[in-house]
């Protein structure tokens, strides 16, 4: 313990660096894991589907014209906030929410969160992971 007070002393920026990086590593861990939470799989979202979930698709409207999860209802994360009148029948049932990758889709699950959404998850992946598990995908 001595000789690690010693070379702490003789040697200020390096430990200061060590610690420096514990700091990033530790905050990086963190934020990935508050990202991961409330994300579910493909094979989670079938079997919420077939329990009568309420499918959120916040891409654009061409985006969802292009393709989408069969039965998803298209509500642009830019106009989530005016369009929660009519989701408030579906507060009480699971919401997903899934985007192109899964990343916009995390903004749309916190708003809806605090509008008071008590089951609300986020397709991992998004529409990437939903095909890259041969997924069917509805075109309009």
């Amino acid at each position: 313990m001595q000789r690690l007070l010693e070379y702490s002393t003789h040697h200020p920026s390096l430990v200061l660096f060590a610690v420096a990086a514990a700091l990033a590593v530790l905050v990086y861990e963190l934020r990935e894991r508050a990202r991961g939470a409330g994300a579910i799989g493909a094979q989670d979202v079938v079997r919420l589907m077939n329990q009568g979930a309420l499918l959120l698709d916040v891409r654009s409207a061409e985006d969802y014209a292009a393709g989408h999860i069969r039965g998803a209802r298209s509500l642009p994360a830019a106009q989530l906030a005016d369009g929660l009148d009519t989701l408030k029948r579906y507060r009480d049932k699971p919401v997903v929410v899934y985007c192109d990758q899964g990343v916009s889709a995390l903004g749309a699950m916190r708003t809806l969160t605090q509008a008071g959404f008590g089951r609300v998850a986020n397709l991992r992946g998004g529409l990437r992971a939903w095909r890259a598990e041969h997924l069917p995908v509805a075109r309009d």
